[in-house]
């Protein structure tokens, strides 16, 4: 039961405290499930959220998934997206309203502006941070490269630069340790 009430506080924080979207929920996740609770090393959690990416829904609820079914089996992934949306269908439920009335007003606008911009900071932040172990060798500069370039370069969409950069991961670890 201990395991259960600890995945829904901690997705629930998450949850409450996540404006942005699944990026925006790097950092969280990143100082949470790797550095707090020890759930996930930072390659897991990297490999969680990329899986998260290219399968359908939304990728903070996938990566919620992976991190609860880890530690508690099938209920825990139930209870882990319980605890990440709770906070998101209160809340909206209570905004709808009130924000539709206000949405026009300079200082909500503000505000609004300002919370995109810090959103932008951490998700930037966990980018450097993850790439820090994401990006060992020469290989992995290489991969990271040629995907960057077809996001910025064509817009490729997401399911092909993962896939890119799985098929380059394995012609790369093919030249590192053979043809096994």
């Amino acid at each position: 039961m201990k395991i259960y009430l600890e995945l829904f506080s901690t997705f629930f924080r998450m949850g409450l405290f996540t404006f942005g979207g699944g990026y925006a929920m790097l950092p969280l996740l990143q100082r949470e499930v790797v550095e707090n609770k020890a759930w996930a090393t930072e390659e897991q959690l990297l490999d969680y959220y990329a899986i998260g990416q290219t399968t359908p829904g939304i990728i903070a609820v996938n990566t919620a998934t992976f991190i609860g079914q880890k530690q508690a089996g099938t209920f825990g992934a139930v209870i882990a997206v319980l605890g990440l949306i709770s906070p998101s269908i209160v809340i909206i439920s209570f905004l709808a309203g009130i924000l539709e009335q206000f949405y026009d007003h300079p200082k909500v606008m503000g505000a609004l502006a300002g919370i995109r911009v810090a959103v932008s900071a951490l998700i930037l932040t966990t980018v450097i941070k993850m790439s820090k172990s994401a990006i060992k060798d020469w290989g992995g500069l290489l991969i990271f490269a040629v995907v960057l370039f077809l996001i910025l370069g064509f817009s490729s969409p997401i399911l092909v630069t993962v896939l890119v950069g799985a098929g380059l991961g394995i012609l790369l670890s093919r030249r590192k340790y053979g043809n096994s």
